[in-house]
């Protein structure tokens, strides 16, 4: 299968109403700000869209929201991971899945599979979809690393696996994947802080937090290789991990005015120390 995800991609948050509902008028609103930012891609249902704290109604709409809104304009993958593997497998079987062009499939978390268990959790998930699969790679959340060894052999096994969005912070463990992987297989940033050395050295695309906020200054970094544009972003990029993703990103969002700053336990907004910094790089960042 082809990899459709490549350039930049947006992580998109879940945003909520002051009572705690998901606000899909926002949700609409921020999908059409993306695509006319000039995202190539948007990742739906990940991590920054908090999902674990979604109903499966809550994903079901979200899912149609955003692809009404895409009108297939651009590609839209799907988290759809799990940490058992029957449920995952069974979910991708029976989900309306149209209008995404690929699944995300997170690495199982909690239960710690060896690099054999992970290897026939994707193997297995593998043999069930109808879209293209990017692994998952994020250790510091699942508590296990998926090894370059294990994803080259999955590339072996599964023709239908074309990427994954690496965010180990491991950089010598992306080389490697950048050196051993086939041409056509995506190895994707899943770290804004880091997108441009590894986008200089071959990776495939980045799926960015801060693209929910800046699409058009994020893109220069992605399309152009724009040192400027990036050194110009670290500290937004910096204040969207201070107190974790997405309650960084959701205040910077809130400081724009593009959504309540509002998430669901066990997340929290970030500090006020942290939001007063928020404010005060953004309004110095717009100026």
């Amino acid at each position: 299968m082809n990899n459709p995800f490549h350039g930049l991609g947006t992580a998109l948050i879940t945003p909520f109403t002051p009572d705690g509902n998901v606000d899909y008028e926002c949700l609409a609103a921020l999908t059409e700000r993306q695509i006319t930012g000039g995202v190539d891609f948007l990742c739906v249902l990940g991590t920054t869209a908090e999902t674990p704290t979604l109903t499966d109604e809550e994903k079901r709409r979200i899912m149609q929201t955003v692809a009404h809104v895409n009108a297939g304009r651009v590609p839209l993958l799907l988290g759809a991971g799990g940490n058992c593997t029957h449920q995952v497998c069974q979910w991708i079987s029976s989900a309306d899945l149209s209008g995404f062009q690929g699944l995300l499939i997170v690495a199982p978390y909690y239960n710690k599979p060896s690099q054999e268990g992970l290897f026939q959790h994707f193997k297995a998930v593998s043999a069930v979809s109808p879209l293209p699969l990017i692994l998952y790679n994020i250790p510091g959340r699942t508590g296990v690393n998926i090894t370059p060894a294990t994803v080259l052999r999955l590339i072996a096994a599964c023709p239908n696996i074309v990427g994954i969005k690496e965010a180990s912070g491991l950089r010598d463990q992306i080389s490697q994947l950048l050196r051993e992987a086939p041409a056509d297989f995506g190895v994707i940033c899943g770290d804004d802080s880091i997108a441009l050395p590894l986008m200089q050295e071959g990776a495939a695309g980045v799926i960015s937090v801060i693209a929910n906020a800046l699409p058009e200054h994020f893109r220069c970094v992605v399309d152009d290789r724009d040192a400027a544009a990036e050194q110009r972003l670290q500290a937004i990029v910096r204040l969207t991990m201070a107190d974790g993703n997405p309650s960084g990103i959701k205040a910077i969002l809130h400081a724009m005015g593009l959504c309540p700053n509002v998430l669901r336990l066990p997340l929290v907004p970030v500090c006020s120390a942290v939001e007063q910094e928020i404010k005060a790089e953004m309004k110095a960042f717009q100026a």
